[in-house]
């Protein structure tokens, strides 16, 4: 059946008294600028369809186990609990306006649920994990909006919030879930910030430090995204909070920024350190993940405090320095050549449990055999039960060698080869490609090539690192 305002107002007299609105194997249709006044609880039973283009206002529950079809706002208005259960449908607007007593003042998903275009709080929480279930997740897609946060009227649990940055669109992109992201200078494609907050759960909604004395707030942000920020243009975020979610929080104290995999940590510090009095925070992030805040004093069981690389002759010198560690069983120590794909080039053993500082470093030597500049780095911090997490990224420019040179060409007997490498085997290779000579480049980067007796004569290539050289071998 159609509603129309009129009809709605008789309904409204119908339904004072009544409990639940079942929909059971018939249409219901709302039409636009048409409000449906449900005082108690509606039904939508499998085999039935409620196709909603106006304003659907409930005082109780909304179940859906048919086709539920809603361009218009769900209005949920009670003055206790209300449970939505949406099935498989997608709502373009949701509205939660419910006057209950804190705590019963919430609206509970039992399900996944989409709202494709407007999230709005007026009054009361909405909760995505009903009591003993399963963490649910309210998604909205990008175009979606979350409007009237604030303390007593957030959603508790997962919140997930995606926006298309580009290719390459610096500014602020704010995901209204407590996230901003600033991009400065490049897009990272299509990212996905999933809020998780006011669980109370550690390694859920909040981060804890060594032997879980100190937590941090009770919001964490997992995100992800088409493509991570680069070494040379970093991005930075805002995130802020409701002050029902500082749980151990001092707001009076100095704050940090922290990042890991997943929200059981452990945890890397990002940025600079300062207050967050206003319960917002900004800080710099090197690579994408989950992040948090807490106090300086850290919820964090491995806290990296800093990372440089530098060049060092040839060589490229790594030092990182510890807080505290938790479980710490080593340092993965990664190179890249462009930023985003990584190999391993060491371990360093880790100090396992400690509340000390402790300083580490690893030299990679001979920069040049990477054929590129800057070289970039990570570590990767792995815990004894196998967890893992990132550092920063840290570039290191390669120092300019001379250019190679070979003589003399042709040679008989003997030919020296300079601007090497110091270090690196220098190769002499038949036309075919067998292997005639190999020496290393000393320290000088020069290699002294002695042709075996009764060489042919012909051409030969001479290769050291990713270089070429011919040399012309004469009777």
């Amino acid at each position: 059946m159609k509603l129309s305002a009129t009809l709605v107002l008789l309904l409204l007299a119908f339904a004072a008294s009544a409990q639940t609105l079942t929909n059971d194997g018939g249409t219901l249709t709302v039409t636009s600028g048409t409000t449906l006044y449900v005082a108690g609880t509606l039904q939508n039973n499998a085999s039935s369809t409620l196709t909603n283009a106006g304003t659907v206002q409930l005082t109780g529950d909304l179940t859906n186990t048919g086709t539920l079809t809603s361009s218009g706002t769900l209005l949920f208005s009670g003055s206790t609990d209300q449970t939505l259960v949406p099935g498989t449908a997608t709502v373009t607007s949701l509205t939660l306006a419910n006057t209950g007593a804190a705590g019963a003042n919430r609206l509970l998903l039992a399900q996944d649920l989409t709202v494709s275009n407007l999230l709005t709080l007026t009054q009361g929480l909405v909760r995505t994990q009903l009591a003993g279930g399963p963490l649910r997740t309210l998604s909205l897609p990008s175009g979606g909006t979350v409007q009237g946060e604030g303390p007593g009227q957030y959603v508790q649990g997962r919140l997930q919030v995606t926006r298309a940055t580009g290719s390459s669109s610096p500014g602020s992109v704010d995901f209204t879930n407590g996230f901003v992201l600033h991009l400065t200078g490049q897009g990272l494609g299509t990212v996905t910030v999933t809020r998780t907050a006011g669980l109370q759960t550690a390694g859920v909604s909040y981060g804890t430090n060594l032997g879980g004395a100190s937590t941090g707030i009770d919001r964490v942000w997992q995100v992800e995204a088409s493509q991570q920020p680069s070494a040379t243009a970093p991005a930075s975020v805002t995130v802020s909070w409701v002050s029902d979610d500082d749980n151990d929080f001092n707001a009076t104290a100095s704050v940090q920024l922290w990042r890991a995999d997943q929200a059981s940590g452990p945890w890397v510090a990002q940025g600079a350190t300062g207050p967050a009095s206003a319960r917002s925070f900004t800080a710099n992030v090197a690579q994408l993940g989950t992040l948090t805040v807490s106090n300086t004093s850290a919820p964090l069981p491995v806290t990296l405090v800093s990372f440089t690389a530098q060049a060092q002759g040839p060589d490229a010198l790594l030092r990182w320095t510890t807080a505290s560690e938790l479980r710490n069983d080593r340092f993965e120590v990664e190179a890249s050549t462009d930023g985003q794909a990584f190999g391993r080039i060491g371990t360093v053993a880790g100090a396992g449990t400690s509340s000390l500082a402790h300083h580490y470093q690893l030299v990679d030597p001979a920069l040049a055999h990477y054929a590129a500049s800057p070289v970039y780095y990570r570590l990767r911090q792995v815990d004894t039960d196998g967890t893992f997490s990132y550092s920063p990224v840290r570039a290191v420019a390669v120092p300019r060698l001379a250019s190679l040179a070979l003589f003399p060409n042709p040679a008989t007997q003997a030919a020296t080869l300079t601007g090497a490498v110091p270090g690196t085997p220098v190769t002499v290779l038949d036309a075919v490609g067998r292997l005639v000579l190999r020496v290393p480049a000393d320290s000088a980067g020069t290699a002294t090539l002695v042709l075996p007796t009764g060489l042919a004569a012909g051409v030969y290539v001479v290769r050291t690192g990713q270089q070429t050289l011919r040399l012309t071998v004469a009777n």
